[in-house]
């Protein structure tokens, strides 16, 4: 029989699971995203990550007010709670959500229309795997993992359960606005 107190215990199984408020206590510059009470620190990106996002954000807010649309984009970081527990936590790379009732100063609660990722060294595995399992399952519209290393942008229409892979160069059109189409 196990000795000890149940605080006892329940600290012991606590180093492996954190919360939302364990990303808030993180030092001041220090990112990271939560994926179902496992924590992921972030490195700062490369240029190469900023210039996609930066280009990617600029054509899609352009596109939203030429059309005047009532969604928003958000460039990270940027908070998504995408379940309402305490264990899940994300900032991605890029965010639109056309229910401007799931924003408020903390960010967005609930899932967001549209999620764009840009690839990393270190977040392969997180945005090919963990994320896209958890955006599909947390009611994400559509899914982009742009591959600055494959030159490929890989898109999830979750709505039509299709999944289609564009190389850099080529047109990538969203399904959320009919019209709109993006070249890399």
């Amino acid at each position: 029989m196990m000795k000890g107190s149940v605080e006892q215990m329940d600290a012991a199984f606590k180093t492996d699971r954190y919360t939302v408020s364990d990303v808030y206590a993180l030092p001041e510059g220090e990112r990271a995203e939560l994926i179902d009470g496992e924590i992921y620190y972030m490195a700062p990106p490369s240029r190469t990550h900023q210039r996609i996002v930066s280009q990617l954000n600029q054509k899609i807010a352009n596109y939203i007010e030429e059309k005047g649309g009532d969604c928003e984009v958000f460039p990270a970081p940027f908070a998504v709670f995408l379940n309402e527990n305490n264990s899940n936590y994300l900032e991605p790379d890029i965010s639109v959500i056309c229910d401007l009732e799931k924003l408020d100063e903390k960010g967005c609660h609930g899932a967001p229309d549209w999620v764009i990722e840009i690839v990393s060294p270190g977040s392969r595995f997180r945005d090919y795997c963990k994320k896209l399992l958890k955006y599909a399952s947390g009611g994400v519209r559509e899914y982009w993992i742009v591959d600055p290393v494959k030159q490929c942008v890989t898109v999830y229409n979750f709505e039509q359960e299709t999944m289609e892979e564009y190389a850099f160069g080529k047109a990538v059109p969203s399904g959320i606005f009919e019209d709109l189409c993006v070249t890399l």
